[in-house]
């Protein structure tokens, strides 16, 4: 039986409190295995921050369907564009998320939870689902934080390969869908008024 590895927060946090600017393939480079876990967790954490959500919430929501795409496809590493890796971090906000993060997702570290490799097909299923959710621009409350909060967990259920929280996030994703879904006509509204601003 394999050891259970170890939490890769504590290496997330020594590369964002290094001196000096880092990249994004720096990152993924110190990831190695865990490069799927890390980059939900990256492309979910700036939706959370008020304000920030707003525009990155669409680019992020597709970057996370294509990143569950190749997950659900069996690939062992993902596809980043170099110049995607190129990109400079911002890491006193990413910081400030993911302690914030932390320190919600400490309730759900409970003693005995089991740790083991997840189907990482079905993962890759349930993060391109919520990254279309993310993608969507729905104007109701929580829109964007709501799926964001569920990537992140189903990132971190990646990086320390727990189970538990995947079901979480599961249940999480089918709550969500069922939010936007009760919530259709208001949201078709808002694509129309949307639309006729645009034309006229």
């Amino acid at each position: 039986m394999s050891p259970a590895p170890k939490p890769f927060f504590e290496t997330l946090h020594a590369l964002l409190d290094m001196e000096g600017e880092i990249t994004l393939g720096e990152l993924l480079d110190a990831a190695g295995e865990q490069t799927y876990g890390l980059l939900t967790l990256l492309l979910s954490l700036p939706n959370l921050i008020p304000g920030l959500n707003i525009g990155l919430a669409p680019v992020g929501g597709i970057g996370l369907m294509a990143l569950g795409a190749q997950l659900a496809w069996g690939e062992s590493h993902p596809w980043v564009p170099r110049r995607v890796q190129t990109q400079p971090i911002h890491k006193g906000r990413i910081k400030d998320a993911l302690a914030k993060f932390e320190f919600q997702l400490n309730r759900f570290r409970w003693r005995g939870a089991e740790q083991r490799p997840l189907n990482h097909r079905w993962m890759g299923a349930l993060i391109a689902w919520t990254g279309f959710l993310l993608a969507l621009p729905v104007p109701l409350p929580f829109g964007n934080q709501l799926p964001a909060a569920i990537l992140c967990l189903l990132g971190a259920a990646l990086l320390e390969e727990r189970p538990a929280w995947a079901w979480i996030g599961a249940a999480g994703t089918f709550g969500n869908t069922l939010y936007f879904a009760s919530s259709f006509g208001l949201i078709l509204r808002a694509f129309t008024k949307a639309f006729h601003a645009l034309v006229h």
